[in-house]
């Protein structure tokens, strides 16, 4: 606790007056409150005596202005939510209404990906809604700016050797080269359609072939990392400054995954020396560039991936070590607001 009290005295302050926050997330049912960090922000805003609306993603859109009209501009529909500790039944909805999201202190975006088309389209929307003078964390051009896969390339002192392609030819060479590698696509999330291949696997051919839609398609080649075996250590980082805990993603027996998506198990960890030094180093920087949360994965010394849209492991850092990230960040929306 004494770590939480230092973190947030360091950052920010505390709340004077009461905000009404929209959290922009999948639909409510889609939401698992055991392990959601956006039902942890949620929780979070409410001890801290704000409003809290969650608006589907889905339901964002845009009006010409009407005098007439009351949700001219950007809207959505906007559930205002009692929030309940019991994690299967975890809110109560007391109101549901169209609302103009110029109407709210601000909006957190928590859209989980896939990074598709409707996705971009509500960064516009809500860039939008920026331009009218909404809040909006994480800001919409930084969430478009900053691809989870590539923006590891612009910090490339701290990845493991990485190649980023879809010429099979490229690719193959890689493989040769590293001899052992990590094959992701660049739009994924937990986990999903990651390959470990081996330099003499013999289905290198279709696995490549696969991802790459045979050629049409770019992907990313990493060399293989056995200090995976330790964790895929996720660090939070709130406003460029790096939560003292992480969570060690440790994969099941069998598995090179250390995602909790794909049964991983989550360690608290305090940070390493080099844990900060890559923390200390980008997040400042991203956080000049509008990115209030963000979510730097590691693997022993090396930084694999920067996650920027809805980055989680609050509630098992919590349950672990006592630190209360979805606090520090309600904090954070806080301090952005003018309150302090």
């Amino acid at each position: 606790m004494t770590q939480q009290l230092h973190f947030e005295k360091h950052l920010l302050g505390g709340s004077a007056r009461s905000l009404k926050l929209a959290f922009v997330v999948d639909p409510l049912d889609h939401l698992k409150a055991w392990k959601d960090s956006s039902i942890a922000m949620m929780r979070a805003a409410e001890t801290h005596g704000h409003e809290v609306f969650a608006i589907d993603a889905a339901s964002l859109g845009w009006r010409h202005p009407d005098p007439g009209h009351h949700i001219g501009g950007v809207f959505g529909e906007a559930t205002h939510l009692h929030l309940r500790p019991d994690d299967h039944d975890w809110y109560r909805e007391t109101q549901r209404e169209w609302q103009p999201l110029k109407a709210f202190d601000a909006v957190i975006m928590r859209k989980d990906p896939p990074f598709d088309f409707e996705y971009v389209t509500a960064t516009w929307l809500l860039e939008r809604a920026e331009a009218d003078g909404v809040r909006v964390f994480n800001r919409p051009r930084a969430l478009r700016d900053h691809s989870e896969k590539l923006a590891i390339t612009e910090f490339n002192q701290f990845t493991p050797a990485t190649l980023v392609a879809r010429d099979l030819n490229q690719l193959q060479h890689f493989i040769d080269e590293q001899r052992d590698v990590i094959l992701k696509p660049l739009d994924g999330m937990g986990g999903s359609q990651i390959f470990r291949v081996h330099r003499n696997d013999p289905n290198r051919n279709v696995i490549l072939e696969t991802l790459t839609h045979e050629g049409a398609r770019t992907i990313m080649a990493q060399r293989y990392l056995p200090e995976i075996s330790q964790g895929d250590k996720r660090i939070l980082v709130i406003a460029g400054q790096p939560v003292p805990w992480c969570l060690a993603r440790i994969p099941k027996a069998g598995e090179t995954r250390g995602n909790l998506a794909a049964g991983g198990t989550g360690v608290a960890q305090e940070l390493t020396a080099r844990d900060r030094e890559i923390a200390e180093t980008l997040g400042p920087i991203l956080f000049k560039r509008g990115l209030l949360l963000v979510g730097l994965d590691v693997i022993g010394t090396h930084l694999t991936e920067i996650n920027v849209t809805s980055p989680t492991c609050m509630v098992e850092i919590r349950q672990q070590t006592g630190f209360d990230a979805a606090g520090a960040f309600i904090t954070a929306v806080e301090h952005a607001c003018g309150i302090s």
